[in-house]
């Protein structure tokens, strides 16, 4: 008989978390305190903190580059006499500037360490220092020269993890000098001080994300091919996906070795189409805040409610840090989750979690039949809300809206095809708030401030609207064990007493 290990949930001290070793390893960029400052850029630091006169300042390193924070806060503040906090753990991702935690501290700017996303901030001034690691330059050409051998004229994209940025101009002079006249930059922004909130606050259209590249003219993306210096990481990943329609080929400056990238794009959109249909049965749809320092998450997270409601499904909004599988597990009501982060943390793997997990791409692909599956992958939840703003203007219209909502509901009660069970599914409704154009689902066809007669009807009426309507009293109704069972007018009510009075080291009662 297999027996059971590990700690009690209902004894345990606390002892087993606190023993926990941890498997970080730690990344020696420098040997020398020249080194260091040349690496971390402490020059470039100390004038954007003296120019912005910022007095409190809070460094953020993810655990890899932790141990070098001590020396830099040192050096910074022997420069700029400013006051320095470090900042590590980060509550999501540690490619996106935690902004939640340089306000606990209530810094004026922030300065990340390590690599990162490069999404836009919504609150606090931002420094990027990347960090520079090593690389051996005429390798990395003499590969680019192999896999583009007879392909001068061909326009070549190149991008970079970030963490090779310092080398990318000089590579490019390189290759215009070995005859390569098509070759598009990629470009990285190291410093944002202007604010932006609001998607509506802000004109898109002129705005440049921390990661760009400017197409010449007449060329389509799908002509181009791409070289992409840096190993695996999210950031190759989220290329992979949202530019499936080009050649990638890779170049590692670690193992020193080039690669196409072919199989494991087809494999990964076949996956993520599988997740579209796993969203399309779903009936309770999770929607998991995965960043609180992005700019216009709030915006998107509406949107994604509205769009649920009016689809006649039921949405819950989850903030839970990092996600784990026991977290995601706690909540079996939930069909399939949405998952709100910045392009490099959206794509997660939900093999190993009990529901689905898809980006607010996906969901608008399984919730919205006027957007048919192309094979073009968005990750970047900003160009969603780019198409949103260029439709507010239908929507403003009473009458089209009202007729948009009428033939969505009749469209949403006629069953479909699901591609995972091979059965038509009809999808469970829950009520809309008409009032507020679909845009809030209600619990119960009462208000909190009504005045209802309660006899043995009414509270019978009453709770089969509220199970209608309300997912989790639903999935509650339908458990088989839901807690200690209650022996109404069985169990004696005893009088209330008084207790004992005074303070713990002697009472009122004791001598």
């Amino acid at each position: 008989m297999t027996s059971l290990t590990g700690s009690n949930n209902f004894s345990d001290d606390g002892r087993a978390v606190i023993e926990r070793a941890l498997n970080v390893k730690s990344q020696k960029l420098a040997n020398s305190i020249e080194e260091l400052q040349q690496v971390y850029e402490t020059g470039r630091t100390i004038s954007f903190l003296l120019e912005g006169g910022y007095k409190k300042v809070a460094l953020q390193f993810p655990d890899e580059l932790l141990a070098d924070s001590t020396q830099i806060s040192s050096i910074l503040k022997d420069k700029t006499g400013s006051k320095f906090f470090v900042l590590a753990d980060t509550s999501y991702g540690s490619c996106c500037v935690d902004e939640i935690a340089a306000q606990h501290v209530d810094a004026d700017c922030i300065i990340h360490y390590g690599r990162s996303c490069l999404s836009l901030t919504s609150r606090l001034p931002v420094l990027y220092i990347f960090g520079k690691h090593p690389i051996d330059e005429a390798h990395c050409l003499d590969t680019f020269q192999e896999f583009y051998e007879e392909s001068k004229n061909l326009p070549i994209i190149v991008s970079f993890d970030v963490v090779y940025a310092h080398c990318i101009e000089n590579f490019v002079s390189q290759l215009h000098r070995r005859g390569y006249n098509s070759i598009i930059q990629t470009f990285v922004k190291t410093e944002t001080k202007h604010e932006v909130t609001t998607i509506e606050e802000s004109d898109s259209s002129k705005q440049q994300k921390g990661r760009y590249y400017n197409l010449p003219e007449g060329t389509n993306i799908e002509d181009c091919s791409i070289f992409y210096i840096g190993g695996e990481s999210l950031t190759l990943a989220n290329l992979l996906m949202t530019h499936n329609k080009c050649k990638v080929y890779t170049y590692n400056p670690q193992t020193r070795e080039g690669r196409q990238e072919t199989l494991q794009v087809n494999r990964a959109l076949m996956k993520r189409y599988y997740m579209v249909q796993k969203a399309k049965d779903a009936d309770v749809i999770g929607i998991v805040v995965g960043t609180l320092g992005v700019a216009s998450y709030l915006t998107i997270i509406s949107h994604l409610k509205k769009l649920i409601t009016r689809a006649g499904k039921k949405a819950y909004t989850f903030v839970m840090g990092k996600l784990n599988v026991a977290k995601m597990a706690n909540f079996m009501e939930i069909d399939c989750y949405v998952l709100v982060a910045c392009p490099e943390n959206s794509l997660i793997d939900s093999k190993e979690f009990y529901r689905p997990i898809v980006t607010p791409f996906e969901l608008e692909i399984a919730l919205d039949s006027s957007k048919p599956w192309t094979g073009e992958y968005v990750t970047d939840f900003q160009q969603l809300l780019l198409g949103i703003t260029k439709d507010k203007s239908e929507e403003n219209s009473e009458s089209i809206r009202l007729g948009k909502e009428e033939d969505q509901s009749n469209d949403d009660d006629v069953p479909h095809y699901s591609l995972v069970t091979g059965q038509l599914k009809k999808g469970r409704k829950y009520a809309i708030d008409q009032k507020n154009g679909g845009d809030e689902a209600i619990d119960s066809t009462t208000s909190d401030t009504d005045i209802i007669l309660r006899d043995k009807n009414t509270q019978l009426t009453s709770t089969a609207t509220v199970l209608k309507n309300s997912a989790a009293a639903e999935f509650l109704n339908l458990r088989s064990f839901r807690g200690l069972e209650k022996q109404i007018g069985g169990t004696v009510v005893s009088e209330a007493e008084e207790g004992r009075s005074g303070i713990a080291r002697g009472y009122s009662d004791e001598k």
